[in-house]
């Protein structure tokens, strides 16, 4: 399946792998969006207090960034707020962020509407005409629509394929009010990096040179612990523990060094580890299918952290495999641009060779429907 583009594609109804190719389109065309919204009138001169992000689900991933490049010496808190209820101290001197892909989320609805009583500066992002930017308009907020699909577009984006639309509108915020400089020019390398991850993971490539179809492989029947060994690397971890959850249907966990390294060494010694001598010359017809076996995935930006190479001694030593995802770009954002574009194109290319739509998650919809 993996090595024949046609097959893949014909596998792909709702046009995952074209979606997550347009990265770097998708990266340009919001920026555009979040410069013509009204961003302008906010000043570097009137920083805010603090900032506020709403979002659940897959956007989470917004605070997280955001966040992450700050830093720990940054000039003023991120907080995010993925309940219903803003924070009792959020008043006039902060910005609150509400994401949600439809704009019909009640979280984010009901904490921008909020947010414009207490006098807080107030951007959304989410879908045009939609309960989010009307209750931005009432808070004399900002909205940035999100990109309308492109004609070739078989169905309708996801947080997962429409990450870029939802994240880049508030780093041009941040940029704006001075707390992330140069973030402009560090978004035109995002979207020359996606690009050229797009065009090295296309369908049409030979599995033994296409890295998001190696990982896929690397992937299959194992449990995924992703660990990412810096701060950036660990949001990409939680992020692919997510897209390799909901895209491929595998029970992924994440962590980031130097916190998460206890517990994910002491499960080397557990049943998910070394695959035992009587496994490995089992009789799959007359023993059944062997259990899935645990397979580190370490994320980092150039040469892997000290901490992380101790990890991988250790996991060599307990018989637990390792596969590395390596970004080439030590700027952070960039980084995180690679590390999520090759996870994303390797959980789409997992759902694939196992038979699913990458597209479609029906059991969350079922929580979904229920939780309604």
């Amino acid at each position: 399946m993996l090595g024949d583009g046609d097959a893949l594609g014909a596998a792909d109804p709702s046009g995952v792998l074209r979606a997550l190719a347009g990265g770097g389109a998708q990266v340009r065309r919001a920026t555009e969006l979040a410069h013509e919204s009204g961003l302008s009138r906010w000043s570097d001169d009137d920083r805010p207090r603090a900032v506020v992000v709403s979002a659940r689900g897959g956007s989470t991933v917004v605070s997280d960034v955001i966040a992450t490049l700050l830093g720990s010496a940054a000039p003023v808190p991120v907080v995010a707020c993925t309940g219903s209820v803003l924070p009792a101290w959020v008043g006039a001197l902060d910005m609150v962020i509400a994401v949600s892909l439809s704009g019909r989320a009640e979280h984010a609805v009901v904490l921008a509407a909020e947010a414009g009583r207490r006098g807080a500066r107030l951007l959304t992002v989410g879908a045009a005409d939609s309960p989010l930017q009307q209750a931005c308009e009432r808070a004399r907020g900002v909205h940035v629509p999100l990109p309308e699909p492109g004609r070739e577009a078989t169905s309708a984006p996801t947080s997962r394929t429409a990450l870029w639309s939802l994240l880049v509108p508030p780093l041009v915020a941040c940029e704006v009010v001075g707390l992330l400089p140069d973030t402009s020019v560090g978004l035109e390398q995002v979207a020359a990096v996606l690009e050229r991850e797009a065009d090295s993971c296309r369908p049409s490539s030979e599995v033994f040179v296409n890295p998001a179809k190696t990982l896929a492989m690397e992937l299959s029947g194992s449990v995924p612990v992703v660990l990412g060994d810096s701060a950036t690397t660990a949001v990409a971890a939680r992020r692919a523990s997510s897209v390799l959850s909901r895209t491929a249907r595998v029970p992924a966990v994440h962590g980031g060094l130097p916190d998460d390294a206890g517990d994910v060494v002491a499960t080397f010694g557990g049943d998910f580890a070394a695959v035992t001598e009587d496994e490995l010359f089992a009789d799959p017809f007359v023993d059944g299918p062997a259990s899935p076996r645990m397979r580190l995935v370490l994320l980092s930006v150039g040469e892997a952290s000290p901490g992380a190479e101790v990890v991988r001694t250790i996991a060599e030593q307990a018989g637990v495999r390792t596969s590395d995802v390596t970004a080439d770009d030590a700027s952070p954002l960039v980084a995180l641009a690679q590390l999520v574009a090759r996870t994303d194109f390797a959980a789409t290319y997992l759902a694939l060779g196992c038979g699913f739509d990458p597209a479609l998650s029906p059991h969350v919809a079922d929580l979904r429907d229920a939780l309604r």
